[in-house]
């Protein structure tokens, strides 16, 4: 499938060049309008079936399900954010002294504390492995370290599918298989790629994936999504909530207390999983993502970017190798020559928006941007360099 520039789809100025979905996509105005409408649907609530509690949810789960490549929607698991996600995981999982935990270096602190404090608690290591100081091939160098670390004393893996300031692809195929050999968990962030990266539960087999909702997959702030497997079928949730109990669909029966939880991840959803206005904006988004397909997106994104790529690297910008890195979200480093605060004025004077990531200067695209917007970035860059 092939895709085209979409930018009517969003709301967005002509004279804004929008380069950081990686840290907040802008809505569709279709998601504008079903949150106005949920807003709206708000001021008479006894108008709002109490089906609305559990349905939308359902058709929510389903969505994701189809994008992740999930057969049973119950697998999955609404939730609030990507450290609700992590937190949930950490709480079941018990540890023995020795036992080491592996993160990449720099990963998202959502992605960070949970994990220092399970170890902490068990005498347990966290193992950090390190980005290789290459100006190539780091993707490549960087898998090969993290499948040289998994050994008889590793329990967890918990990494990204990408690098969230590089861009770095992770070989999540290979990294399973290892995991597996040692009977280790992997449990993949897909916040930075889920939606615009190709990605199979069936073919890669986590055992748990979770996902902002806020970035390529066009929810509002606040809301994510959670893939648990069998591991956790009988775990104990962060929270003890009414919808997550065995016939809480039964409203004049909920004081007939419940022992059991709802099977698989239903356990493990949010208090109040049920609103309204978030989960009529995610279904409309997530209508939309699926209809555009992750392949047809990192294509388009990649097209766009491939120009700028070549004269940013001429420049002498520092980028990953292409077919080490995802095309959506990449870093780049700035030459020393660059001064970093009047880049940043100049990039502000130009409506450029970007992100400065550690030692990266990360640029993420979508449909709605186009080879304009990365010539621009660009031209800006030679203003401060000549």
């Amino acid at each position: 499938m092939n895709i085209t520039e979409q930018k009517n789809l969003f709301d967005l100025p002509e004279d804004i060049c929008y380069l950081n979905t990686a840290s907040l996509s802008p809505s569709f105005k279709a998601v504008e309008k079903a949150g106005i409408a949920a807003v709206v649907q708000k001021t008479r609530p006894y108008l709002i079936p109490s089906t609305d509690f559990f349905e939308p949810v359902i058709a929510l789960k389903k969505k994701f399900a189809q994008l992740i490549d999930v057969v049973n929607y119950e697998r999955i698991a609404t939730i609030s954010s990507v450290s609700y996600g992590i937190a949930t995981v950490a709480r079941n999982i018990k540890l023995k002294p020795g036992d080491t935990v592996i993160l990449m270096q720099e990963q998202f602190p959502s992605n960070y504390y949970s994990w220092k404090k399970l170890t902490d608690t068990y005498q347990a290591k966290l193992k950090i492995i390190e980005a290789p100081h290459l100006k190539s091939n780091l993707g490549k160098t960087w898998n090969d370290a993290i499948l040289e670390a998994i050994d008889e004393s590793t329990a967890v893996v918990a990494m990204g599918h990408i690098h969230w300031s590089s861009g770095a692809l992770f070989d999540l195929k290979k990294i399973r298989a290892k995991t597996q050999e040692h009977n280790a968990l992997l449990i993949i962030d897909g916040s930075q790629s889920v939606g615009a990266l190709p990605f199979s539960v069936k073919e890669l087999q986590p055992d748990v994936l979770i996902c902002a909702g806020y970035k390529w997959l066009f929810g509002p702030y606040g809301c994510g999504y959670a893939y648990y497997g069998p591991y956790f079928d009988d775990g104990e949730p962060l929270e003890e909530n009414w919808t997550n109990r065995l016939d809480s669909h039964i409203l004049p029966d909920l004081t007939q207390y419940q022992s059991q939880y709802k099977p698989f991840a239903n356990r493990y959803v949010m208090g109040e999983s049920g609103s309204f206005i978030y989960v009529k904006m995610q279904l409309e988004a997530l209508k939309q993502v699926i209809s555009w397909t992750p392949e047809a997106v990192q294509k388009y994104c990649k097209e766009i970017s491939v120009n700028a790529v070549k004269s940013l690297r001429d420049l002498g910008c520092e980028i990953e190798a292409d077919e080490h890195r995802s095309h959506h979200l990449f870093g780049l480093k700035l030459p020393e020559a660059v001064d970093i605060k009047s880049f940043k004025k100049a990039l502000k004077d130009e409506n450029i928006y970007v992100s400065f990531r550690g030692a990266y200067v990360r640029l993420s695209c979508h449909v709605f941007n186009t080879e304009k917007d990365f010539d621009k970035f660009v031209n800006c860059l030679k203003s401060v360099m000549d």
